[in-house]
């Protein structure tokens, strides 16, 4: 009876775990270049209280055995990189990244991170940079008498100036690709970190080795599902219910276990 209680408490921990999944997905249905993440779950260790295969007289054998589970834990947290849709700005700095790929950004600890979000404004010395003021890699930065910015699908960075209708290059945007980019580590604002999962980045020029094409005057908003999310909240809410009551029904068996006179 223990055995039950203990087991019911580790799948209302499971449950717990994974509505904050799914909150945190709600709470950033509108955040620019956002993935959603799921929580997965395994089982945990079993009491074998009669090994499959194990002798149960001269000449037989137990076709199944008797294993008791004890219960379940949060395995991981998988991030899904499906493409969001898409959000028209017509700002002449917001990027969108039409398939595989991440903006390299420069922290102010000198770090490259790596993020989805291509709303990048031109700061104070001309070069891009993100809202927390990363800047983009390799640094572009725009002249202040350029009268027009143009970014090509392959990343061509082209400034036009009042006196010349000539369009002038003065860099390339450049992104970076992971084997597994869900083995990247999330540190917020939008920012993704390597680890030894995702292996290392490999950096390139928009539409080649798999990488996407850049989309000008655009944004990738969150690919987060609020009908599947709600859905995926209702099955948690049942399902932590559920072991609250298989909790209460060993209590109660308990409960009448002391009362054995």
């Amino acid at each position: 009876m223990l055995k039950s209680l203990n087991t019911a408490a580790t799948g209302m921990k499971a449950q717990q775990t994974n509505m904050d999944v799914i909150a945190n997905n709600l709470a950033n249905v509108s955040t620019t270049g956002f993935k959603k993440a799921r929580a997965e779950f395994e089982d945990l260790l079993y009491d074998n209280i009669k090994e499959p295969g194990s002798a149960t007289g001269a000449n037989s054998i137990s076709p199944t055995g008797v294993q008791v589970g004890l219960g379940v834990k949060a395995g991981a947290v998988q991030k899904d990189f499906t493409q969001g849709s898409t959000r028209i700005t017509n700002a002449p700095f917001d990027l969108e990244i039409s398939g595989a790929g991440f903006f390299p950004v420069q922290t102010p600890n000198g770090q490259i991170a790596y993020t989805r979000d291509g709303a990048f404004k031109k700061g104070p010395d001309g070069r891009l940079q993100d809202k927390n003021g990363n800047i983009l890699q390799p640094e572009i930065t725009i002249p202040s008498t350029a009268s027009g910015v143009e970014v090509g699908p392959s990343g061509n960075v082209q400034v036009i100036y009042q006196d010349n209708t000539v369009p002038q290059s003065i860099g390339q945007v450049q992104l970076v690709s992971f084997v597994n980019p869900a083995g990247l580590k999330n540190i917020g604002a939008n920012l993704f970190l390597p680890s030894n999962s995702s292996g290392l980045p490999q950096q390139g020029v928009p539409g080649q080795n798999g990488l996407g094409m850049i989309a000008q005057g655009q944004l990738e908003t969150s690919n987060v599902n609020i009908v599947d999310e709600m859905v995926n909240m209702i099955t948690a809410q049942r399902a932590y219910e559920t072991n609250s009551k298989a909790v209460q029904a060993a209590d109660q068996m308990l409960q009448a276990v002391n009362g054995l006179r």
